[in-house]
């Protein structure tokens, strides 16, 4: 089978690949706004919700580790069997996650969604590789790292109507008909041949990788923050995982097969393109599991509600995505990126000044309020919107037309990163935060004292619980703010206006021969 087919039908492949992209990537934000939900089920107070926070990162530190590995596994055994086999597993973490009983299962259910899930988009990228010529691939991945960025928009939206008509554990058994149903099409739709050369894979580079992170989750995540903003084991976890990491970038450096080989790139301007990514996916995911904690533990807002006030953030966030790619082209990138960090730092900063009292949350315009809530998500959404395409245009124009798969995948990589480390890192220092800040708090008991009595030092109580959230909430959206800054100050770096030189490795070369797999039975 030839790796170039008919324009329908490898239309169709395209098509189911990325259907299954998109489906892996409203899984990374389903749970966001029913995170409190979810737990409270298991017996997880809401004060103690930072034992939680392992449910978010258990996904993105199995998306992140098995993205680039089980990636690079397709190439050996090809698309097809390794889409199939990442849907399988995905129906199989869904199961174990529809099914959870404790904490501990749901964890693991939601990292092996993760590991399976990730491998999906730079499979697919490689598809695209394999089904189109140089001039048009661009174009192609574009679309396939829109559906990507699309998942983030509708994943808080549809896990909370899904959960609104049949409970939590229902988006979780629903993936399992949807992916069987992604199953049959794959099998339909996309090539089932393989490289007639053995292709090597980085197994090494890949295990680093997981280590490093791995190791960067442990040391962050904190059980009981009324102590210290890190375990005792925290320091040690995170020193270790620097180390790793810096191992693997060496190895990634001097290694013949590489997990994610961007040889030829412009590097400067291409690490620019990272290091904005990663700090941008950290301003993300904060906001999408901070602004629903604020909606049903400070504004009194369900879950349902928090997700409506999140669609306030996401829409303006899904329309300068679209907007920033018009806009790069008439301006230069580097301040379309830059510009739209600081925008987003504004809306950051905004946020964090919320007063604590709801009559304060509007815009008094004279003739009419205006919802001081939705401007402000809607400023921040609108400057990481922005940034996302002339992130990925300069990463695709700092490399060879041969790596515009790797290097789409590596800006995902790096964004998935920062939503790992930075949900992460600032969620165990706001939790220990609000402990410190409800340390002297004394819980009121109804025992030898009137029920009037007790009414007034429960609501008393339950004021400073709330002052002690909304402390805990302006102190992290004060560090978003101040990391979009940072952003912004790294963009300055980003792009150039030349093309990357190819390198040693000719744009185009001859089509790899693919074997044929015989039929099935």
């Amino acid at each position: 089978m030839s790796p170039r087919r008919p324009g329908g039908s490898r239309r169709i492949a395209l098509g189911v690949g990325g259907v299954v992209v998109l489906l892996a990537a409203i899984d990374a934000y389903v749970v966001v706004t029913v995170l409190v939900t979810m737990v409270g089920d298991l017996g997880v107070p809401v004060n103690h919700i930072e034992h939680a926070s392992l449910v978010v990162t258990a996904f993105l530190l199995g998306y992140v580790a098995g993205m680039p590995l089980l990636g690079m596994l397709s190439d050996r055994f090809g698309r097809q069997v390794m889409v199939q086999a990442c849907l399988a597993g995905f129906a199989a973490g869904s199961a174990v996650t529809a099914l959870a009983g404790s904490l501990p299962v749901l964890i693991a259910g939601r990292g092996i969604q993760g590991l399976a899930g990730g491998a999906l988009l730079p499979i697919t990228m490689a598809l695209a590789g394999d089904l189109w010529e140089e001039r048009r691939r661009p174009a192609v991945l574009g679309a396939v790292g829109a559906l990507q960025e699309l998942g983030s928009v509708l994943g808080p939206l549809y896990g909370a109507g899904v959960a609104a008509l049949v409970g939590w554990r229902g988006i979780f058994w629903i993936n399992i008909p949807v992916t069987l149903l992604a199953m049959a099409a794959v099998w339909w739709a996309v090539p089932r041949g393989r490289p007639a050369a053995p292709t090597r894979v980085d197994v090494i580079g890949g295990l680093l990788l997981a280590a490093g992170l791995g190791l960067l989750v442990a040391g962050l995540y904190n059980p009981d923050p009324q102590r210290s903003a890190l375990p005792s084991w925290g320091v040690p976890c995170v020193a270790a995982g620097a180390v790793v990491i810096v191992a693997f970038a060496g190895w990634e450096a001097r290694a013949r097969t590489r997990l994610l080989d961007l040889r030829g790139a412009r590097r400067g301007g291409l690490f620019a393109v990272l290091g904005v990514s990663l700090l941008s996916g950290a301003a993300l995911m904060i906001t999408l599991v901070d602004v629903q904690l604020i909606a049903q533990t400070l504004l009194g807002r369900t879950s349902t509600g928090g997700a409506f006030l999140l669609a306030r953030f996401l829409i303006p966030l899904a329309v300068a995505a679209l907007a920033g790619g018009l806009v790069a082209r008439r301006c230069a990138e580097r301040w379309i990126v830059a510009g739209g960090m600081l925008v987003a730092a504004c809306g950051y900063a905004r946020i964090a000044a919320w007063p604590v009292r709801s009559e304060g949350l509007h815009y008094d315009l004279g003739v009419f309020a205006v919802s001081r809530v939705g401007v402000d998500l809607a400023v921040a959404g609108l400057g990481l919107g922005l940034v996302i395409a002339p992130l990925s245009s300069v990463a695709l124009r700092s490399v060879p037309a041969v790596r515009h798969g790797v290097a789409s995948a590596a800006v995902v990589v790096a964004r998935m990163m920062g939503m790992l480390l930075g949900v992460a890192g600032l969620s165990a220092w706001g939790f220990f935060r609000f402990h410190a800040l409800t340390a002297h708090l004394v819980t009121p008991l109804p025992i030898g004292v009137s029920q009037a009595e007790f009414t007034r030092r429960m609501a008393t109580y339950l004021a400073a619980v709330k002052a002690a959230l909304h402390t805990e909430y302006a102190d992290v959206f004060w560090a978003t703010a101040g990391v979009c800054v940072l952003a912004a100050v790294l963009g300055l770096a980003v792009g150039g206006s030349t093309p990357a030189a190819v390198g040693e490795e000719p744009a185009e070369g001859p089509s790899v021969p693919v074997r044929a797999e015989p039929p099935s039975a």
